[in-house]
């Protein structure tokens, strides 16, 4: 497996290694001993996710609040999508900043975020499978979001607005400006 960090700290891609010939191919998705090293600590996923979407749905952006807070690995089964993190950190010298990857089928990345990032992907391709793996279990009262479209955060969703299709829920999430003063001043800075 080859992880490369990205431009926000604690924020990287794991891209496995793929073995293919006319039958098809094999791959090992996940490592824990190999994520835990590269990690310098301990990690329990306690939860897998899976999403099915069309194009144009956009998903997120969504977090926990602590003590609920969620660490995510990402990857796309069947299609592409534009995955986005979105630093809410206070104490981060990268707090409000963003970083995209394309996940498909096809590349096989996954992309690890650390609790204190909201999280978010767009649907490129006509459909997509979506799943993911979370260190803490969902808790609805915990629930929360950041709006998609935050002219802040200046993120490159890659399709027209007019595409894009939300849930009712993901048509209310506030500003980041808005929700500075709900996280711990002391989460850690990766």
């Amino acid at each position: 497996m080859k992880f490369t960090d990205l431009e926000l700290p604690g924020i990287f891609t794991i891209e496995p290694k793929v073995f293919g010939d006319a039958r098809g191919y094999f791959s090992e998705t996940f490592r824990l001993d190999l994520l835990e090293q590269k990690l310098g600590h301990s990690i329990s996923f306690v939860q897998d996710n899976e999403s099915f979407s069309q194009r144009g749905v956009l998903r997120g952006l969504h977090y926990q609040a602590p003590p609920f807070a969620q660490t995510k690995l990402v990857r796309v089964l069947q299609g592409r999508v534009l995955d986005v993190a979105v630093d809410l950190r206070q104490n981060s010298p990268t707090f409000g900043q963003s970083v995209g990857v394309e996940l498909s089928g096809e590349n096989k990345k996954q992309l690890f975020i650390p609790q204190g990032f909201a999280h978010g992907f767009v649907v490129l391709s006509q459909q997509a499978r979506f799943s993911y793996k979370v260190d803490n279990y969902y808790a609805p009262n915990h629930d929360k979001g950041l709006a998609w479209d935050d002219p802040d955060l200046c993120i490159d969703w890659q399709l027209p607005v007019d595409d894009i299709q939300l849930s009712q829920k993901d048509t209310q999430h506030p500003r980041l400006r808005d929700i500075q003063t709900e996280f711990d001043q002391n989460w850690p800075v990766l």
